[in-house]
Parts: structure tokens; sequence; C-alpha cells
């Protein structure tokens, strides 16, 4: 059964960056859609990128285009997540999940599963 551990949160100012990785166990990762997601607390589970098997297809939610870059390397079954010009609103814990590549394109919660714990991400200055 495919396992996904997020690591690489932490506390950064605003403007800095950080690099999340999704690192996966028990399966292969190449077979699957990868997608970040984020819930602040006293809020849903929201969409942040998504990543296509192949990793050369790419979405993100409006708010991150342009700040945040998704990718990921098969050969170590891991993802990432390079977060840049980081706001405090883009405080949550951040987690990882997995779909079907038919459903390459959604980031809608209920379409990924295998979640990790999560990592937490905290902008404050």
């Amino acid at each position: 059964q495919l396992q996904l551990v997020e690591s690489g949160g932490g506390l950064v100012q605003p403007g800095g960056s950080l690099r999340l990785s999704c690192q996966a166990s028990g399966g292969t990762l190449d077979r699957y859609v990868i997608g970040w997601f984020r819930q602040a607390p006293g809020t849903e589970r929201e969409g942040v990128s998504s990543i296509g098997t192949t990793g050369t297809d790419a979405n993100y939610k409006d708010s991150v285009r342009g700040r945040f870059i998704i990718s990921r390397d098969n050969a170590k079954n891991t993802a990432y997540l390079q977060m840049n010009s980081l706001k405090p609103e883009d405080t949550g814990v951040y987690y990882c999940g997995t779909t079907l590549p038919h459903m390459y394109g959604s980031l809608h919660r209920a379409d990924f599963g295998s979640w990790g714990q999560g990592t937490q991400v905290t902008v404050s200055s």
C-alpha cells in the first residue's frame, strides 16, 4: 500500500522560501498524479498544485501561480513543492496525495488519497 511522508516545513519570514518533499514508499509513485494541498486552522483542505505522471504537466491554484513550483523525481519516488515569495496566508499544514492519471487537473480533495501526515508551514515575521 502506497504511503506518503511530507517534510521540509518550518517557520519562515514573509518573502522567504521553503522546499517541501513528498517521499513515497510501498509502491511506485510514477503511476499517479501527485497533488499538494494545505489546510489552515478552521478551514477546509484546499488544493494548491498537482503534477502529471511524467512531470511535464502541472497546474496551480491562482493565488500561488508564479510563486510555487511543483516537480517530481520518479527515480527517487519523490515529489517536491518549491515555495517562493511566501506570504502569511500560505500558512498551514501541507499534505501530498495521489490520484489516477485520468483525474489530472483536479484540485479537489475528494479526488485524492494516500495522504501523508502533513508538514507545518508558518509564514510570520
